[in-house]
């Protein structure tokens, strides 16, 4: 099916826009009240990660799509597991095995060692399980729809009896990976539904008999409105999650969570709006409620990273402080919209694999020619270690600005406060896609006009302007503030701006330490204060903070102790 977003998408990528730069500090101020209440600080803020990478291991034994265990090790030390992790459970890889008992055996007791981990730590376990083993799929391809559904549900509810009903560990099970992409299954979409029936009607099952809930859901395709025979998203009611939806509501089967992958640079894109005036929380979460499912079922984007469709990517390596702040704008926006959950993707890079899939995705990289360990973490991993460090309480404060942006908590010992400065590179693109469902036909095609005769790139460069363009009132609007937006990112993008921080209600004097990602981490750089001092006991203190272009700023606020607690008294 012809695709009008994927068009739009794709031509605007090739334009080069040329935007105005301007060497003018821009001030911001925002306050923060240390005596404000707070709510208790969402999990979307967690720092979660799928435990995905590398994509081959000379250890047989050791899971194949999962990071090395080097890597595991240091995120557990640094970061622990207490949040939402993601595992790529591979069928074939384990029936792969099967000769030697011995090997399959260590496998799954790798697989298993993770898992537990994880459930130890109160953590909780998104097991994705994929890739049909041999002799049970339509055609001998690990991405075949199973054939031999009896035989499939056996190993399906074997698995879930082991380790949810006999282990008790914490998983919520994920049916498939994008099936959308003939790259991840072969099937048409019913085969895929039939294949959620048997997890769905697995863990019913189990349920029942040992009195507990075994969480399942997906579809975990590649894009919200995606279904697998093709579609855009002027259609989402043709979209896989929506009928499984309505598949799993007529058939009396559970559906615990919704999920997605979401790659982009636009760090709003879950608020893009649909053509029923609404975001992709708010369409989804009227499915759900329209089909007698619980409208707070857990939406999750279990895939995302900074992403310019292309594998291999400077800002996710050697300027991975790019997409070190596209981080935290990222989630804000993602919890603003709506969203219960994400998952970022991945813990380390992949590349040299069978598949011959290279892409630098990874909050760590790694050197495949080393006979042993060489990797190492990226300036990523910095602001997962910021996100770790947030306190439990959130305090609402919101700096309104179109790329600078805020997240504040506390604890009972400290005040966490980090801001950062994302410009997003494709702001015209985003901008768009953002506002197309708001056309109508006639006013799409007046848009694609301008497109296909390369108004739209002259008329960002200033080389035409509005009476010029031959184009529809709403869609002169609509460009007419995509320039505009253009020539901020442009201004801003190499430009520090400086934002006045006024915290109120300080009282009792802190020490104060700041941590920073920006271009002077390129690839990677320590954790470390950049500055520390203290602050002096006061009702108002003010902090000018520059804030360069693709930036984090990491302040902690520690109380000091009572000096006089323990004085004896005359």
């Amino acid at each position: 099916m012809f695709n009008i977003r994927s068009l739009f998408l794709t031509i605007l990528f090739a334009f080069y826009f040329y935007l105005p730069l301007f060497a003018q500090e821009i001030n911001l101020e925002v306050t923060v009240d240390l005596s404000a209440n707070t709510t208790p600080l969402p999990r979307i803020f967690q720092p979660n990660v799928d435990l995905g990478g590398r994509g081959f291991h000379k250890d047989g034994s050791w899971p194949q799509n999962m990071a090395a265990k080097e890597v595991l090790e240091l995120w557990g030390k640094d970061i622990g597991f207490g949040g939402l992790y993601r595992i790529q459970y591979n069928l074939w890889e384990i029936s792969q095995l099967a000769k030697s008992k011995e090997a399959q055996e260590k496998l799954l007791s790798n697989y298993e060692a993770v898992i537990k981990n994880i459930s130890d730590s109160k953590g909780t376990v998104i097991l994705n399980v994929f890739s049909t083993p041999a002799g049970l799929g339509k055609a001998l391809d690990k991405k075949s729809t199973p054939l031999n559904l009896e035989a499939f549900k056996v190993l399906v509810k074997d698995t879930m009896k082991y380790l949810s009903c006999e282990k008790k560990y914490n998983i919520w099970y994920e049916v498939w990976s994008g099936p959308d992409s003939d790259d991840f299954f072969i099937g048409r979409q019913q085969d895929y539904l039939n294949m959620y029936r048997i997890f769905a009607e697995s863990a019913k099952e189990l349920g029942a008999q040992f009195k507990i809930k075994i969480p399942v859901g997906g579809p975990s395709l590649s894009g919200w409105f995606h279904n697998l025979e093709g579609n855009n998203i002027l259609t989402p009611e043709k979209s896989l999650i929506y009928d499984l939806i309505k598949f799993a509501s007529a058939h009396s089967l559970p559906l615990d969570f919704v999920t997605w992958h979401a790659f982009s640079s636009d760090p709003k894109a879950e608020k893009e709006a649909t053509i029923y005036g609404k975001n992709t929380i708010g369409l989804i979460r009227d499915w759900l409620s329209y089909f007698n499912f619980k409208r707070e079922t857990p939406l999750i984007v279990d895939e995302w990273n900074f992403d310019r469709d292309v594998n291999l990517l400077p800002a996710r390596r050697r300027k991975s402080f790019i997409t070190a702040s596209y981080i935290p704008s990222r989630i804000k926006h993602m919890y603003e919209a709506g969203l219960d959950n994400q998952v970022y993707f991945s813990l380390e890079d992949f590349q040299n694999n069978p598949e011959h899939i290279t892409r630098n995705v990874g909050a760590f990289y790694f050197d495949s020619e080393q006979s042993h360990y060489k990797g190492g973490a990226k300036t990523i991993y910095n602001v997962f270690k910021m996100l770790r460090r947030l306190g439990p309480d959130m305090f609402s404060v919101k700096l309104n600005d179109e790329f600078a942006g805020i997240i504040a908590t506390k604890s009972p010992d400290e005040i966490c406060i980090m801001v950062y400065n994302y410009i997003d590179p494709d702001i015209v693109k985003s901008y768009l896609a953002h506002n197309i469902s708001g056309l109508n036909n006639a006013e799409r095609q007046s848009l694609l006009q301008v497109i296909r005769t390369n108004q739209l790139g002259r008329f960002m460069a200033h080389e035409m302007e509005i009476p010029s363009l031959r184009a529809m009132a709403k869609v002169k609007a609509i460009l007419n503030k995509a320039r505009e937006l253009a020539d901020k990112a442009g201004e801003f993008e190499n430009t520090p701006r400086v934002l006045k921080l006024t915290l109120k209600g300080v009282k009792k004097g802190y020490s104060y330490s700041r941590f920073v990602v920006d271009s002077s981490c390129g690839l990677g750089c320590e954790f470390k204060a950049v500055e520390e001092k203290d602050i002096p006991d006061t009702d108002i203190y003010q902090e000018d903070l520059e804030l360069s272009p693709y930036s984090v700023n990491f302040i902690i606020l520690k109380k000091k102790p009572d000096e006089t607690k323990d004085v004896p008294k005359g």
